[in-house]
């Protein structure tokens, strides 16, 4: 009865435990894919929104303008509108290189936390299995997935924790590579 239980309790923590790595690496990996699209869609100002709005407004008029009594005014709006869109330019080009080093800088430091998590991770979980999986489901890789925890136990697999943390990092990019796709399709 006691040995039931003790193997009851260590499937329990394997599973919390993989569970707890495998939202780990979810985790950087949406916080990797935000810093990206932000690096990519670049700075929005409430100038440049401001500017923007003009532009728009000006073109408007300039549109309603079709007389050809009043073409010189529906010209001046335009370049007036043109003269608007080179200062959104020259705007975000001096502050999009700035924001963009911001965002690559950004990057780093989440590489380097990323790094430095797994490794933690790797020094607590090394040599302890992280979850066990039925040897008939991984037949053919379950030495591998088992590196360095103690093998096959009671007809399941021990997984280690390097072949968990790539198995998980290899799941979620997967799993937000679907969701980006599924995103653009709404």
């Amino acid at each position: 009865m006691g040995v039931e239980k003790e193997e009851e309790t260590l499937g329990h923590q394997c599973s919390m435990a993989s569970l707890l790595v495998f939202m780990i690496v979810i985790s950087f990996q949406l916080v990797s894919i935000w810093l990206e699209r932000l690096k990519k869609r670049g700075p929005k100002s409430a100038e440049v929104l401001q500017l923007q709005g003009e532009i728009k407004q000006l073109l408007k008029e300039a549109s309603s303008l079709s007389q050809p009594s009043t073409f010189a005014q529906a010209a001046k709006l335009r370049r007036l509108a043109a003269a608007k869109e080179k200062e959104v330019a020259d705007y975000q080009e001096s502050h999009g290189q700035e924001m963009k080093m911001s965002y690559g800088l950004h990057l780093k430091v989440l590489f380097l936390f990323k790094v430095l998590t797994y490794f933690v991770l790797v020094c607590w979980f090394w040599g302890v299995p992280i979850a066990t999986i039925s040897q008939q489901l991984v037949q053919p890789f379950g030495r591998v997935l088992s590196w360095r925890t103690g093998g096959i136990s009671n007809n399941n697999v021990m997984v280690g924790i390097i072949p968990w943390l790539l198995l998980s990092t290899r799941v979620s990019k997967l799993a937000c590579r679907l969701l980006k796709v599924e995103n653009r399709f709404r």
